[in-house]
């Protein structure tokens, strides 16, 4: 009986934390909606500049002004939010999580939330102005480059969660360094692997030309490199270690333990 009390409790804890989540959400969104144009234009500045001069974006679809817009307003509403969303997650997992395991998921949580916004920002600041300037210097002659604003929406939030997902790696590196599923050692000897693995990531997940998947693959390379050093430092062996020194203090302090 107690364990079944114990599962609904839980439950309920899940079903309010994601209340929360979603409520956060749908707080920052009506903050942030009437600023929906705005966010947009902002949002198209790395094509604006690009694109001939006397072009424009154009909508093909009659509702699509009002619903572009918006549909972004949502999405922003989320990645900012998102620190609210982790720290709720945090809430939820921390009392099953023993002490050693708060200090490393703590800080994980934090910088996987940075290193999410740095990929976007490096997307939005770096990847945009140049590969929007390839592809309307490629545009064949007499062809007026259009960009439908649904179809610019879906195609930068693609490459928004491409570059944030791919900023992850160094998180990913030290949970398998932590867990034992892999060493530092190892992934350093698999490194010639990992620079073509990141190549041919950044052919898969970004626009067909040279520029977008180098400025994905070296990122992603460095990470790797980042995420190795530290994970040299959050191995298994460096989290088990206390834990045996401690049973073995506890075993020598147990009466009838010494000569």
């Amino acid at each position: 009986m107690s364990t079944s009390s114990n599962l609904v409790s839980h439950l309920l804890e899940l079903r309010t934390r994601i209340l929360k989540m979603l409520l956060s959400v749908l707080l920052v969104f009506v903050a942030l909606a009437m600023f929906a144009q705005d966010i947009y234009h902002l949002l198209a500045q790395p094509l604006l500049a690009v694109m001939p001069e006397g072009a424009t974006m154009i909508a093909t679809d009659v509702a699509s002004p009002f619903f572009a817009p918006f549909k972004l307003t949502m999405v922003v509403s989320f990645f900012i939010a998102i620190p609210y969303v982790l720290y709720q997650v945090w809430g939820f997992i921390a009392p099953a999580l023993y002490r050693n395991e708060k200090k490393l998921v703590a800080p994980l949580l934090l910088s996987s939330t940075l290193l999410f916004y740095a990929g976007m920002a490096f997307a939005y600041f770096v990847v945009f102005p140049l590969a929007f300037s390839f592809f309307n210097s490629v545009a064949p002659e007499g062809v007026v480059v259009s960009t439908d604003i649904s179809s610019y929406l879906n195609f930068v939030l693609k490459i928004f969660f491409a570059f944030g997902i791919a900023f992850e790696i160094p998180i990913a590196i030290i949970l398998l360094c932590w867990t034992g599923v892999t060493t530092p050692n190892n992934l350093r000897a698999k490194r010639p692997y990992i620079i073509v693995g990141t190549f041919v990531v950044g052919m898969l997940l970004t626009p067909p030309d040279v520029i977008s998947q180098t400025l994905l693959a070296i990122p992603m390379w460095l990470l790797f490199e980042v995420g190795v050093i530290i994970g040299s430092v959050y191995s298994r062996k460096e989290i088990v270690e206390p834990d045996a020194s401690a049973e073995q203090d506890a075993a020598e302090t147990k009466p009838g333990s010494h000569s």
